[in-house]
């Protein structure tokens, strides 16, 4: 008896651990079976979105006469863009940096040769009636502008405006009835949020490539503040719409970071919401009228906005005033920070140029500016975008008086000749520098303008700051180079 007990027991066991076995295997096998299905739901799918927005993008060619002014490099004309675009000298002219020697194509000085391709790009249809949006650099200097669209036919296109500064463009052709593109709204874009590429790198049309956004608002030194993304962008894409997920236009497509010339997952766009604005202008005026206001800025450093009693680096500080400018006139002085316009906030040197550009010229604006450690409001009659005066250097003509400070710094008085020249009422000169004023930057002939938030008027003065300053703490120099002031910090216990 105990051992039939035993066996029934044991063969129990057995079926109760098959059962348990083939339980616990249906849940493994299912989800086993079902991931790539869920993998590739999770993924996006681009076709849809090719299919509406694709026939809105354009190719681009650029036609120029060989009539003794373009050269002959031989290349193919998509990587003609390319060395242009990055100032890369051409193969065959290394003393010019694009196609622009001077040997006419076929050797000959015939005007009537035909136009020979120069560069291809991309574009894309902004309204059914023919007007398209591209970059500057696609059509800037071309004779001709052939544009083809996804169903081959091609059209003549003239440019109706280019803007150097954006790099964005506008031109037309004669038709009607074309798909135009909707453009999306920049402020809703996301970092890591998908986007694909439609254009033609390499003169190959329709090419669609898909990435992330990888940042927002990138400034590259630029006027404007770009979207970097990491969908691959290769000469020819240049002026080709970046979309969002919604089949939206939200950027154009306008360069990349490369240090071999190809893609390196990194590309640019211009956003489309600064884009539309300089369009629109395009459109109505045939250029883009912007204000200005006669400064020349740089960027604040957290160091001289410690020294000077800022607290964070905000703002641009001005280098130099123009003479007889706006800015002039109402006062600004250089050595000064602008931190507002209008009550926006300027968090950085490159947002001054934007908001003072997009303000209309003959009105009126209000900087919010600190100088020498308080806050002061002036009013600016913004005038006219126009070209920057020539800058000039300043003499050293007729120094003399020299002191040398416990900071490293040997000074004199300026001379009337080249207080003349600068038009300054104050400062003194840099002779000789050592120590921890040369480890800070400054150099003979700098001109120093004030120190530790003191405005400097001359030797004695210079003698009695420099000798109260603390040899633990950093000291702010304003100091005036050319035509050039910028902020300098010396730490005399470095």
């Amino acid at each position: 008896m105990p051992m039939k007990t035993t066996s029934r027991a044991l063969a129990g066991r057995a079926v109760l651990a098959l059962a348990a076995s083939l339980a616990l295997s249906l849940p493994l096998t299912a989800p086993v079976q079902a991931a790539p299905a869920a993998a590739a739901a999770a993924l996006p799918d681009f076709t849809e979105l090719v299919e509406k927005v694709g026939p809105s993008v354009v190719g681009i060619r650029t036609l120029e006469r060989a009539n003794g002014r373009s050269g002959g490099s031989g290349m193919d004309p998509s990587m003609e863009e390319f060395f242009r675009r990055f100032g890369i000298p051409m193969p065959g002219n290394p003393n010019t940096p694009g196609p622009r020697n001077n040997t006419p194509r076929g050797g000959n000085n015939n005007a009537d040769e035909e136009p020979q391709q120069r560069g291809v790009g991309s574009g894309f249809i902004l309204s059914a009636d023919g007007f398209i949006m591209t970059n500057a650099h696609v059509v800037d200097g071309a004779d001709e502008l052939i544009v083809t669209l996804t169903d081959k036919r091609e059209f003549k296109a003239k440019v109706i405006g280019l803007d150097k500064r954006t790099d964005v463009a506008v031109v037309k052709i004669e038709a009607t009835g074309l798909p135009a593109v909707k453009l999306g709204d920049v402020g809703k874009l996301k970092v890591g949020e998908w986007v694909l590429a439609i254009g033609s790198p390499f003169g190959l049309e329709n090419t669609v490539t898909a990435g992330i956004v990888s940042a927002k608002q990138r400034d590259t030194g630029d006027y404007l503040p770009f979207i970097q993304t990491d969908v691959a962008i290769n000469p020819g894409n240049s002026g080709g719409p970046l979309i969002n997920m919604r089949g939206e236009v939200v950027g154009i497509n306008s360069q990349i970071y490369s240090r071999s010339g190809g893609f390196m997952g990194i590309s640019f766009a211009i956003p489309i919401d600064e884009a539309g604005r300089v369009a629109d202008q395009l459109r109505a005026h045939g250029r883009v009228i912007r204000g200005r206001i006669g400064v020349s800025i740089t960027a604040v450093t957290k160091d001289v906005a410690e020294s000077i009693g800022l607290g964070k680096p905000v703002g641009a500080l001005v280098r130099a005033v123009e003479a007889g400018g706006p800015a002039d006139k109402a006062g600004l002085e250089a050595g000064d920070i602008i931190t507002k316009v209008d009550g926006k906030p300027v968090e950085k040197s490159g947002d001054l140029p934007r908001i003072v550009g997009a303000t209309k010229p003959g009105s009126k604006a209000v900087l919010q500016v600190f100088r020498r450690g308080a806050y002061r409001d002036i009013s600016v009659a913004v005038a006219e975008f126009e070209p920057d005066a020539p800058t000039r250097v300043a003499s050293s003509e007729g120094a003399a008086a020299p002191g040398k400070s416990a900071l490293g710094l040997t000074v004199s008085e300026l001379g009337d000749a080249q207080r003349r020249e600068l038009k300054l009422k104050h400062g003194v000169r840099v002779d000789a520098v050592d120590g921890a004023a040369a480890r800070a930057g400054l150099r003979e002939g700098d001109v120093i303008l004030a120190l530790d938030n003191v405005e400097i008027a001359d030797v004695k003065q210079f003698m009695a700051v420099a000798g109260k300053a603390e040899k633990a703490r950093a000291v702010s120099v304003m100091v005036r180079r050319g035509e050039w002031v910028n902020y300098l910090v010396i730490r005399p216990g470095r």
